[in-house]
């Protein structure tokens, strides 16, 4: 008797429990194409792709291989890095359509430029 309790008890209780769960936490839904991730090799004072085309609502990452720092840093002031050291990363989100030129301000002479269509 105490067992058949039991087992009435966990099919009312856990079916509840699941139901709760997912009310409190539901599933983040992804939609393709909103929103995609490009990254931008720094490498031999150069940025790879020196100029890279994204959708707009992509967020781009910079990742650091070379053996000294360097800051990410926009033209017109829009996104700036802190300083890079070796395999450290910086993102920027591209909500925008339009052309964000970009240098290094330790080495103005690395320089690229990101489209957004």
């Amino acid at each position: 008797m105490k067992r058949r309790l039991f087992v009435s008890t966990l099919a009312v209780v856990l079916p509840l429990a699941l139901s709760a769960v997912l009310l409190l936490y539901p599933a983040r839904a992804r939609s393709e194409g909103k929103s995609s991730a490009t990254e931008v090799q720094i490498d031999n004072f150069s940025f790879g792709p020196e100029t890279l085309t994204v959708p707009a609502n992509s967020t781009v990452t910079w990742v650091n291989k070379d053996d000294v720092p360097h800051v990410i840093a926009s033209n017109d002031g829009l996104f700036k890095s802190k300083a890079l050291d070796t395999d450290d990363k910086y993102s920027f989100t591209f909500i925008k359509a339009g052309t964000y030129p970009y240098y290094c301000s330790v080495h103005p002479k690395m320089v690229g430029k990101i489209v957004v269509q």
